[in-house]
């Protein structure tokens, strides 16, 4: 009897045997169950204090199925902290050892010997992990959903629904740049260790010692005097603003809280002209990606950058059979 079943092209092939050795690891398993735990702690912690943070009268009240994504108590970090911490995490475990633990065992040359394109394992690697991670975050999200949902019992409205999704997609593109720099640093050192480390190395930059730098350059930078201006203050906030866009934890903060907080309706110090006769009501869906474009191109850029140096140091890369 023959199969109708069409079969998989090579690169088709490649991408389910890595989704396979992704969901078969136990790093990617120990990985689900910390963030589960984590964000089960978080919607908890939600739904106990979920009451006390209904405001009466309160504009943002008509999002309240939001707030199980930003609301704590100060005991535990809400769910898109956990994420903006954790998510790193995912990115660099899914691809640390996607090149060199190939070339250290023989395997790559063999594969490379294959009639098939050289990009395709690169970009196999790449899609397989980015499956496996936006499997993962959907999921978690809407788990968060369906307990809300259980316990509050009321459904999300589309606006509410919308925004979580906006949101998980944002997640994905943040954790396919740690992805990105793991696959690069592991095209770049032939020891696994090695490039785990370095991915580590800069995701502790970015997460405590550039807030520090900036800490210095701002008492550097700050103006001082009596004859300081209004907008000298405005110009040096805006400034230092300026620099946070470089770590990319920032950039997924603003774009989330914006997205998951209809309130929210600038990003940045603003002056008493622009906040004059404005109307405290929450913006629209469509509005508030339009506050955090310029935060969603620089996240979006930052991981076509980093995949697009780790293609080219591939494709370039001499591999020589053992």
């Amino acid at each position: 009897m023959k199969s109708n079943s069409r079969p998989l092209s090579p690169f088709g092939v490649i991408v389910r045997k890595e989704v396979c050795d992704h969901l078969r690891s136990w790093r990617i398993i120990i990985l689900f169950f910390i963030m589960a735990l984590t964000c089960g702690g978080s919607l908890y912690t939600a739904l106990s204090n979920f009451g006390a943070a209904l405001k009466p009268g309160a504009p943002e009240n008509s999002f309240f199925f939001l707030k199980l994504f930003t609301l704590t108590d100060g005991s535990l970090p809400s769910f898109t902290v956990f994420i903006s911490f954790l998510g790193p995490l995912l990115g660099i475990a899914l691809g640390f050892d996607a090149i060199n633990t190939e070339q250290s065992k023989g395997t790559l040359s063999r594969i490379l010997s294959q009639p098939i394109p050289r990009d395709y394992l690169i970009n196999a690697k790449f899609t397989a992990a980015l499956i496996v991670i936006g499997t993962l975050l959907f999921a978690l999200g809407f788990l968060v959903m369906g307990f809300g949902l259980i316990s509050l019992g009321i459904p999300p409205t589309p606006e509410e629904f919308l925004r979580v999704i906006a949101f998980i997609v944002v997640s994905i593109v943040y954790v396919a740049f740690w992805l990105n720099l793991a696959i690069f640093f592991s095209i770049k050192f032939k020891q696994a260790a090695t490039s785990a480390l370095a991915c580590i190395a800069v995701w502790l930059f970015f997460s405590v010692f550039f807030n520090m730098i900036l800490g210095l350059v701002a008492k550097v930078l700050s103006p001082s005097g009596m004859m300081v201006t209004n907008m000298q203050v405005l110009a040096y906030q805006r400034h230092m603003m300026d620099l946070l866009q470089f770590a990319p934890g920032e950039l997924f903060s603003e774009a989330t809280s914006t997205l998951l907080e209809p309130s929210v309706r600038s990003i940045g110090p603003l002056t008493m002209e622009q906040v004059s006769g404005a109307i405290p009501s929450p913006l629209p869906l469509g509005q508030s990606l339009l506050v955090v474009w310029p935060q969603l191109t620089g996240l979006i850029a930052a991981t076509v950058l980093i995949f697009a140096l780790g293609y080219a140091s591939f494709m370039r890369k001499e591999v020589r059979s053992r």
